[in-house]
């Protein structure tokens, strides 16, 4: 399995895959699934398959992760598609980010594709991650019916990331009047821009999430003005808010709209706030396999999940869109023996839940 998994990862990291242009690792997935009877389907550029014995009446467990990649960091010295062994590192772009929990999911799915499990495996390989696009996995969801839970592959040196915050990003424009700096006409859209931004620096929400605490309020951009002596009639400004789930991201948009007297509109409300609680199998299933559960800082594919995920993988974080980006041979082993591990307790739990 893990000679296979490396010889995947470095056919992927050959093959440009920026996020939107995935094409050619698409061709790659569907041919290595078929070469194995998988039977892969393809939309767009996101691949999936069902595991044999498929039963609407069994829960359906989804293995997902992604094969688009951002661009090369500028300080690359390495070529960045020449898969590069080096002792146990393997060099490439993708390769930390998602390309070692891909192919290790995508193992362990043909692994036990034909197993009789308590639930339904279906792998998902999924595009436009990195973007947040909407042919990506929000595209694919509707295509695949029912899911009832989901692991999903991103590198986490295989510890289980239970919780994670969604993202909403607010564009605000204070609206104010145009005159004289000498005279002191009009009304400077920029003080009222400034009062807003106070207003949201102290701002507190009643409910504040047990897993994720409170909702984060992070200004990040401000433009006014076009010469020295106009008062400003405009002021726009980015808001950076990041989501919990003790509001919907409809309701904190609200919440913050009342808040100001900007206009704030927001870029999109799709990257959801989740959380899996301590008694659920995903997690209960985690600790069973050895796993330390946290609240992960970055967000993922699991934000368009209407249901419940859990996301682990192996690599590292830290190492995700950097120069030279590696991941070591020995991560790629340890997950497909804990991704493998973590299916056989998952599937004890719901061998219990189920009866």
């Amino acid at each position: 399995m893990l000679r296979s998994a490396i010889d995947l990862l470095q056919g992927l990291i050959a093959r440009p895959s920026f996020s939107r242009d995935e094409g050619a690792t698409a061709d790659l997935l569907m041919q290595r699934l078929a070469a194995r009877g998988a039977a892969p389907q393809r939309l767009g550029h996101n691949v999936w398959a069902r595991a044999e014995g498929y039963d609407p009446a069994r829960p359906t467990l989804l293995l997902n992760s992604h094969h688009d990649t951002v661009r090369p960091a500028a300080g690359y010295a390495r070529d960045p598609f020449a898969p590069t062994v080096e002792g146990d590192r393997l060099y490439g772009l993708g390769s930390n980010d998602a390309g070692a929990s891909l192919v290790a999911l995508t193992e362990v799915f043909l692994a036990l594709r034909t197993r009789p499990l308590p639930f339904n495996l279906l792998l998902a390989l999924s595009a436009e991650e990195e973007v947040t696009g909407a042919g990506g996995l929000r595209a694919l969801l509707p295509r695949l019916g029912p899911i009832d839970m989901a692991l999903v592959g991103e590198p986490t040196s295989m510890q289980a990331a239970v919780a994670e915050r969604g993202l909403v990003v607010l564009d605000c424009t204070a609206h104010g009047r145009s005159g004289h700096a000498a005279r002191g006409e009009g009304v400077n859209a920029l003080y009222i821009a400034l009062d807003d931004i106070a207003r949201l620096r102290s701002l507190r929400f009643e409910r504040e999430s047990e897993v994720l605490g409170p909702v984060g309020i992070a200004i990040t951009q401000i433009e006014a003005g076009t010469q020295h002596n106009v008062v400003p009639d405009t002021c726009r400004f980015t808001v950076d808010v990041r989501t919990t789930d003790a509001y919907s991201n409809e309701e904190t948009v609200a919440l913050l709209r009342a808040a100001i007297r900007s206009e704030a509109v927001p870029r999109s409300t799709h990257l959801s706030a989740s959380a899996v609680g301590d008694r659920h199998p995903l997690v209960r299933a985690a600790r069973a396999a050895g796993r330390r559960t946290f609240v992960s800082p970055t967000l993922s594919d699991r934000a368009s999940m209407p249901f419940p995920a859990l996301k682990m993988g192996p690599g590292d974080s830290a190492r995700s869109h950097t120069a030279d980006e590696y991941v070591l041979l020995s991560q790629i082993e340890e997950g497909i023996d804990v991704y493998t591990t973590y299916i056989e307790k998952l599937a004890l739990e719901y061998g219990k839940t189920l009866g």
